[in-house]
C-alpha cells in the first residue's frame, strides 16, 4: 500500500457513504483527480488548481491548455476535469426529451437553459414548433464571444422555414450577466419577428438565459408591443 493510499481511501469511502455534502472544493477535486493520476499525492495539485482558478466551478470553465498549464495536470486529468460538466449537461439535455410541447414560457425555459450549461460565449438557439407547439427541432443558430452573439436573421427564416415551423421561440444567453433584456435584444426581436412573418411564421417569445435564471419576452409584455 502506497503513502498516500489510506487517505485516498477514506476520502473515496466518505464520498460513498455521504455523498459531497461533507467534503469541501479541495477534497472533491483531490478525489477526482485520483483517478486520472494514480501514483501521485493530488493534493498539491488540486491546491494549484483552485488557487489559479478560484472556484471548482472555475476549474470546470477552464480550458484544456490552460488545465495542462498546471503542473502535474496532463491530458488525461485534462480530460477527466472537462467531461464532468459535459456529462451532467448532456444528461440535463436528455432529460428535456419528455418536454414534447411547449405551451408557455415554463415549458421554454425548462427546455433551453440546459443547452446554455458551461457556455462561455454567448449562443442562440431557435426552437421550432408545430401548430400544436409541439417541438420539431432545437437548431443552434449563433455563436460568438462574451456579449456579442451573431444573431443572423437569414439563418433564423430558412431553418423556422425548412422544419415548416407554425411559430419559434429564439433564445440566447447572456453568460456573465444577468437575464435582463439588452436594447440590442429588443432589437433584434423585433427585427426577426417582422422576417418571420413575412413567410408566415409567429415568433412566440425570446428566452435570455443568465445561469439558473431566465426571462420571457412574452412574460414581461415585450411581445404584445411588437403587434402594435
Amino acid at each position: 500500500m502506497g503513502v498516500h493510499d489510506g487517505h485516498r481511501e477514506r476520502l473515496r469511502e466518505t464520498f460513498l457513504e455521504y455523498g459531497l455534502e461533507s467534503t469541501n472544493e479541495l477534497n472533491a477535486l483531490e478525489l477526482l483527480l485520483f483517478y486520472a493520476i494514480p501514483r501521485r499525492d493530488t493534493n498539491p495539485i488540486a491546491h494549484e488548481l483552485l488557487k489559479r482558478f478560484g472556484t471548482l466551478g472555475g476549474v470546470f470553465r477552464a480550458s484544456v491548455e490552460e488545465l495542462c498549464d498546471v503542473p502535474g495536470i496532463g491530458r488525461n486529468a485534462a480530460a477527466l476535469i472537462l467531461l464532468v460538466p459535459e456529462i451532467l449537461k448532456k444528461s440535463q439535455v436528455a432529460d428535456t426529451k419528455s418536454i414534447i410541447q411547449v405551451k408557455n414560457s415554463e415549458d421554454a425555459g425548462k427546455y433551453l437553459m440546459p443547452r446554455f450549461m458551461n457556455e462561455q460565449d454567448e449562443v442562440a438557439y431557435l426552437l421550432c414548433l408545430d401548430s400544436q407547439s409541439r417541438i420539431i427541432k432545437c437548431a443552434e443558430v449563433g455563436r460568438g464571444i462574451v456579449d456579442s452573439v451573431d444573431i443572423n436573421t437569414r439563418i433564423i427564416v430558412e431553418v423556422a422555414v425548412k422544419c415548416k415551423a407554425s411559430s419559434v421561440i429564439i433564445s440566447h444567453n447572456h453568460p456573465d450577466g444577468i437575464a435582463l433584456p439588452s436594447p440590442e435584444d429588443g432589437n433584434a426581436t423585433k427585427q426577426i419577428a417582422k422576417s418571420l412573418a413575412l413567410v408566415g411564421i409567429q415568433l412566440t417569445d425570446h428566452i435570455i438565459v443568465a445561469g439558473n435564471d431566465y426571462v420571457s419576452f412574452a412574460d414581461s409584455g415585450f411581445m404584445r408591443l411588437l403587434k402594435m
